[in-house]
């Protein structure tokens, strides 16, 4: 079955497309159906902004869709940068990353280290081409290092310690994050309740 990521980002795209196969889904992304778009995420929580995402591809191509919204919570700061996590520092283009992890670790400057605690979140929405929605949700807890590590990442991995490893996102190979990101969490979970959705299809 097709069904359209509202990305077109090969990170996000290659970790969706992982834990999705196995089940028989091909995931689209958004140049593969021609699409070209800026949806507003104007959402207040990450579940919100996954569903705009993917109810507006969704209305735009007719098929199943997904979407994923996700980003950095750091307690000490509120909840810090939040659902603004991608756009912390307003800086677009390839220099994104490194201006948010800037902006961070200058916000966390005189945070202890006892106090440097954080967690990923990933929301994803999944809607069926009849309008069916799913809606799942998936954490990894850490904590924010005071310098870069590992090359291996994206956005604020290389700053984020996993609680019980002594590495940060951005040291783990690809296959190793995919078990146990924010994101693969939540994919699990959805993965869980397609299998259990086309169980009671099957079973009508």
């Amino acid at each position: 079955m097709e069904v359209v990521a509202a990305t077109n980002n090969q990170h996000k795209l290659e970790e969706i497309r992982a834990i999705l196969k196995d089940i028989g889904y091909e995931v689209l992304s958004l140049d593969d159906v021609g699409i070209k778009i800026d949806i507003e995420e104007n959402g207040t929580t990450f579940r919100e902004n996954a569903l705009i995402k993917a109810r507006e591809i969704w209305r735009l191509t007719g098929k199943a869709s997904i979407a994923d919204d996700s980003g950095l919570e750091v307690f000490a700061l509120n909840g810090e940068p939040g659902v603004y996590s991608a756009r912390y520092a307003g800086v677009e283009g390839n220099e994104k990353d490194k201006a948010n992890n800037k902006k961070l670790l200058q916000n966390m400057k005189d945070i202890p280290e006892n106090k440097r605690q954080a967690r990923f979140v990933s929301a994803i929405a999944f809607i069926f081409s009849d309008g069916k929605e799913i809606i799942t949700e998936g954490y990894i807890n850490g904590a924010i290092g005071h310098e870069e590590k590992g090359d291996n990442g994206f956005g604020y991995d290389p700053l984020f310690i996993i609680d019980g490893l002594d590495k940060t996102m951005a040291e783990l190979t690809s296959e190793e994050k995919n078990k146990i990101s924010h994101r693969a969490n939540a994919l699990e979970k959805l993965k869980k309740e397609l299998i259990q959705s086309a169980s009671q299809n099957t079973n009508k």
